[in-house]
């Protein structure tokens, strides 16, 4: 049985406009285990990118806990989080957030610098990213000089490059057409093959439709959860 590796309990979330509350999330509790790949859809505004931000670390919930891999994180501090976050997590973003002025291979390895590794380690770690997003060929260049599709690529592959084994994934097909589109949700179930856990934010049915585990929200809760065989997944207490 595959182990339990992110788990929400309970979880809710609101945002202040001067005297409005807006509750986002409204006590959602799921589990993520290693290896799956899961969907998380909805129309715009019903709480997914911002549950992906909680499962992140970006941001804490209101109520509720967090735990991943067994430990609560949902109480940790700044500096603690970020810690967790730079072992565990890799982001891909809709918008790529690559650095114009650094190479492909020098975007991928940024994260590592942080994390102490030599110069020598961190180009080969990103090498290695590369080629697995088949972008080996393109490690000296700049994004300006990439397609949409092929910076998407090499977001992914900064993502990969921590090595965490969780992919939190938000909309990366939005600013793609739709050919491009499909080669990253590809790569994605490639990368699944391959053991990495993904948890992918889309707005887009066929695109959830590919996870194995499809996690639809509805003002701010959940609606349905459930696999490819529409069989529900029972929540963990």
């Amino acid at each position: 049985m595959n182990t339990e590796i992110l788990k929400i309990k309970n979880i809710t979330k609101s945002f202040n406009s001067g005297t409005q509350v807006t509750q986002v999330l409204k006590d959602i509790s799921f589990s993520v285990l290693d290896g799956e790949f899961v969907s998380i859809s909805g129309p715009s505004g019903c709480g997914k990118s911002t549950l992906l931000n909680l499962l992140g670390l970006l941001d804490t919930p209101d109520t509720g806990a967090y735990f991943i891999d067994g430990l609560q994180v949902s109480d940790m501090n700044a500096n603690q989080r970020a810690k967790i976050r730079g072992n565990r997590i890799g982001f891909v973003f809709q918008s790529f957030n690559l650095i114009d002025e650094y190479t492909v291979i020098e975007n991928i390895a940024l994260p590592l610098k942080y994390r102490g590794d030599s110069l020598e380690k961190r180009h080969a770690r990103a090498l290695d990213c590369l080629d697995k997003v088949g972008l080996a060929d393109k490690a000296k260049l700049f994004p300006s000089q990439l397609s949409g599709g092929q910076q998407q690529r090499v977001s992914i592959a900064r993502a990969l490059a921590g090595d965490s084994g969780i992919l939190l994934v938000d909309e990366p097909t939005g600013n793609l057409d739709s050919k491009n589109g499909d080669a990253v949700m590809s790569l994605l179930q490639d990368l699944n093959s391959q053991g990495t856990t993904i948890v992918l934010v889309t707005h887009d049915p066929r695109y959830a439709d590919m996870a194995d585990r499809i996690i639809k929200l509805s003002d701010g809760l959940v609606l349905t959860d459930s696999t490819k065989q529409n069989e529900p997944i029972n929540e963990v207490a």
